[in-house]
């Protein structure tokens, strides 16, 4: 199957590929046979429904929210390289992930750009903030009708006086930062893909 699938994929696409997420070669060939077989369209690109039909995605309190962050704005579908670059962002870090030339972009998987990926998931509206009520809607997501709304209300009164360092009653990006200062990021948001 894997030599199907690369053959599918052009050489110069898996090299920027590689280039542009970190993943090696076997890793992108074995991921776009797993891309094509989600790909019930079979016009190379995946749409929510595509998705859906992820049993670990499925059964997650905040699958839609992981799906969502699959597609850019206002798209509904999305084709491999964005699959891809998405899919980057739970890569684990290693050293030579690390470059100290501030020309060189940051790699995909870095801590910033997994609790910027993280944040998203939370700031429903797009506004750089998470207000009481997207905290709200993302926890009812989580526990469903496991704790009352008042309990609800009082972890994210909590969550958000503990973060919130400027007054504004929300959770900025930098807040958030420093809230999870602590927090082995990288080991919590990486899956180990296949080698």
């Amino acid at each position: 199957m894997g030599s199907r699938a690369s053959s599918l994929l052009r050489e110069e696409e898996i090299e920027e590929i590689k280039k542009e997420t970190g993943f090696s070669h076997s890793q992108i060939t074995r991921l776009y046979s797993r891309f094509t077989s989600l790909d019930k369209g079979e016009n190379g690109t995946l749409c929510r429904e595509d998705f859906q039909r992820i049993p670990e995605l499925a059964i997650n309190p905040l699958g839609d929210r992981i799906i969502n962050a699959f597609f850019p704005e206002s798209e509904d579908q999305v084709n491999f390289r964005g699959f891809m670059r998405t899919l980057a962002h739970f890569r684990p870090i290693e050293d030579s992930d690390k470059s100290k030339d501030p020309l060189v972009p940051e790699p995909l998987n870095s801590r910033n750009n997994k609790l910027l990926f993280a944040f998203r998931l939370y700031d429903l509206d797009k506004d750089d903030k998470i207000s009481r009520e997207e905290l709200l809607q993302v926890l009812r997501m989580m526990v469903g009708v496991n704790i009352s709304e008042e309990q609800l209300g009082s972890i994210a009164d909590r969550t958000i006086q503990e973060a919130d360092q400027n007054g504004d009653l929300t959770i900025s990006f930098t807040e958030f930062q420093k809230v999870l200062e602590k927090v082995d990021v990288e080991q919590k948001m990486s899956i180990r893909f296949l080698h």
